[in-house]
């Protein structure tokens, strides 16, 4: 069974999709549960219940929104792929850390395939556990944020958050 919650935060609506081992399958900002539940792989993919505590990931966010910019570092999360470069590569986004942003070109050497620059951007784009997986951490080789799935007023809001810390 997955439970999902939404809880507020300083940029909207954030929710959060865990399995009953605590690990975190999906988040996103959005109270569209199942838009959010396309994202998980389908071997991942379980039937749904609200709750109004999903343990600690929860309890993590909400660190990290206070100020606690490592409290997400705890957090368990499954993805899956069919192949070994996307799962390497959300591993290493993990490694990234609050307030050093990468460009995609960086991005891309930190995952051990510096010539695969699409390919980090992939990671991004399909990466379907936002904030905890963070996503947001990774730039344009210019420096400019690029794309974020829930919006580019999302990202800078994380980014300056993080800097400001």
């Amino acid at each position: 069974m997955l439970r999902h919650t939404t809880m507020d935060t300083p940029t909207g609506p954030f929710t959060l999709v865990v399995a009953d081992s605590g690990a975190v399958r999906a988040a996103g900002f959005t109270t569209d549960v199942p838009e959010l539940v396309t994202l998980v792989h389908p071997s991942l993919r379980e039937p749904l219940e609200p709750a109004d505590d999903v343990g600690p990931a929860q309890a993590a966010v909400r660190a990290y929104l206070a100020g606690d910019l490592f409290a997400l570092d705890a957090v368990t999360v499954e993805q899956r792929t069919r192949g070994e470069f996307m799962g390497h590569a959300w591993r290493v986004m993990r490694e990234i850390k609050p307030g050093d942003p990468v460009t995609y070109t960086k991005y891309a050497e930190l995952s051990g395939r510096p010539a695969a620059i699409r390919a980090a951007a992939a990671a991004c784009a399909r990466n379907a556990v936002a904030l905890i997986v963070p996503c947001h951490r990774v730039l344009r080789t210019d420096g400019s944020l690029g794309g974020y799935r829930w919006g580019l007023p999302v990202k800078s809001w994380l980014l300056e958050h993080e800097s400001a810390a």
